[in-house]
């Protein structure tokens, strides 16, 4: 049998009304002309949800070494806790039990988001509807700015890049409805501008939207249960989409604070801690705890990724996953300019 080593994936390429054309900056041969909004980086979803990634399965499929060809389950399957350390393989069995998929499940879903406008006002499952709405999945997530670029609304209005977390104080749900129905509800939410190199959590639950401009490495749970309130369709000229206000409404936390909602995270943060995983942004050379899988996302500069069963040559949107079994040796080195995101599994 194969003995592990470092992962790289093929991206799973997602075309948006939102997109751009960034991601072509990060190494992704964009196929078309269209616009691309995400780029999955490493992706175990037996089913997606319509509303997000379309309905159909996305599995990652191994792009280096000896495995190539064959999915991130069947590595799964071939190295169990050699790949994802004990504790990651008890949450990939309780991921694959919970998601209906039958086998063990990655545990992640780690992505680049570019919007070249806004993506919809949305929200996903809070714990509670998650429990009782079979097929609903509870989806905290971190987005890490990369890019924050102004831009103009096809009218000619600028638009400064932000992100919008939560809602402001004193919005309850009777004027939420009423500003989504005469298209003001952006009003309603928290704006703060997107600044390179901070990380903002998003708890399941909280009412968000990323920002035009914005290009972010987001780390999630795996899921993409996603209730839309609003969709920008009059400021950008483009299609009506489905909304989901009752759905959304049930799970947005109406009279608890934008800050409490959003986890008491200081806006300058470079790093997120949940309970599902850890990202560490960290300028210069790694090394790894031995014994622990993690997911490095190079964002900047060039190097490469030594002692985890080969040599992996890193660039700026590289995703390895380092196997827990070999994570001890591994060292990833580069230029004076390699700027990384290290993810590990969180404390439950």
């Amino acid at each position: 049998m194969t003995e592990p080593y470092a992962l790289t994936f093929e991206p799973i390429l997602k075309e948006k009304v939102w997109g751009g054309r960034r991601l072509s900056r990060y190494g992704k041969a964009l196929p078309s002309d269209a616009r691309y909004g995400e780029s999955w980086e490493i992706a175990d979803l037996a089913s997606t949800s319509v509303t997000g990634g379309g309905g159909a399965s996305a599995v990652s499929v191994v792009a280096n070494g000896p495995m190539a060809g064959r999915t991130i389950a069947d590595a799964i399957d071939a190295w169990g806790v050699a790949l994802l350390g004990r504790d990651g393989l008890e949450r990939a069995h309780a991921v694959g039990k919970r998601t209906g998929a039958g086998r063990p499940a990655f545990p992640l879903l780690v992505k680049y988001l570019d919007a070249g406008e806004h993506l919809s006002v949305q929200v996903h499952p809070s714990p509670s509807y998650a429990e009782s709405h079979p097929g609903a999945f509870l989806k905290t997530e971190s987005w890490y700015v990369v890019e924050a670029e102004a831009t103009r609304l096809p009218d000619g209005t600028p638009v400064e890049p932000s992100v919008f977390v939560g809602l402001e104080s004193g919005v309850d749900r009777a004027s939420f409805c009423a500003h989504i129905a005469d298209g003001t509800v952006a009003g309603d939410l928290c704006r703060l501008p997107a600044r390179v190199g901070r990380c903002h959590t998003l708890p399941s639950g909280t009412v968000h939207a990323l920002g035009a401009g914005v290009l972010v490495a987001e780390v999630q749970t795996p899921s993409d249960t996603t209730f839309r309130v609003y969709d920008w369709a009059r400021e950008y000229d483009r299609p009506e989409r489905e909304l989901h206000i009752d759905e959304a409404t049930a799970c947005i936390g109406f009279g608890v604070d934008s800050e409490t909602r959003a986890g008491g995270q200081d806006v300058d943060d470079t790093s997120a801690a949940t309970a599902f995983y850890t990202i560490d942004a960290v300028d210069g050379d790694i090394g790894f705890a031995d014994g622990k899988m993690a997911i490095v996302m190079v964002i900047g500069g060039a190097g490469s990724l030594v002692g985890a069963g080969g040599d992996v040559p890193v660039c700026a949107g590289t995703t390895v996953l380092v196997p827990a079994a070999c994570a001890g040796e591994a060292r990833l080195s580069g230029d004076g300019t390699l700027r990384s995101l290290v993810i590990g599994l969180g404390s439950v």
